[in-house]
């Protein structure tokens, strides 16, 4: 008699069922989710934050236990990585930015231009930022430096991420 092999399912975990799950843990923390990606190979990655803690290694493992007792590994075989969005790791939802409200942040155009300074406001089309600009005194060929309030939209910026301070 020949072996035979039952082919597997080519059944992908659907990403809203994660993120479900994910919605379900983070309530009534102070914990937000950033990021959930699953690829072909059913590996899932989730990255979530803190609004006023740095997120430990145990509130990784809860959720991670919380997400796998949610999923059926005799249904669809997967791999999960759950972490922290890495600190010096460009934004990518809007309650980042607002996390980081009085902190200075680096911003990259899509220009190409590079500059930081300190984030002001926020909301869903850009934010506000004060930046120290050298400006030419009127009726005078000296310059001061001053802090100016600059608004970005997020469509013309490449990338905005925290400024990690040892000072």
């Amino acid at each position: 008699m020949f072996p035979y092999f039952i082919p597997k399912t080519e059944q992908m975990i659907q990403k809203d069922t994660v993120i479900q799950s994910v919605k379900e843990w983070l309530e009534n923390t102070s914990f937000f989710l950033v990021d959930v990606k699953i690829n072909s190979e059913n590996e899932i990655f989730i990255e979530f934050e803190s609004e006023t803690e740095d997120v430990t290694i145990d509130d990784c493992i809860d959720l991670s236990k919380f997400i796998e007792s949610r999923l059926d590994r005799e249904i669809e075989d997967f791999s999960l990585e759950v972490g922290s969005a890495g600190l010096g790791q460009p934004f990518k939802v809007l309650q980042q930015y607002k996390t980081h409200l009085g902190d200075e942040v680096e911003i990259v155009t899509k220009a190409g231009i590079k500059l930081s300074g300190i984030l002001k406001s926020v909301d869903e089309d850009g934010f506000q930022l004060t930046v120290t600009r050298k400006v030419k005194l009127e009726n005078s060929k000296k310059t001061m430096k001053m802090d100016i309030d600059e608004h970005y939209l997020h469509a013309d910026v490449k990338s905005v991420k925290y400024v990690i301070s040892f000072s």
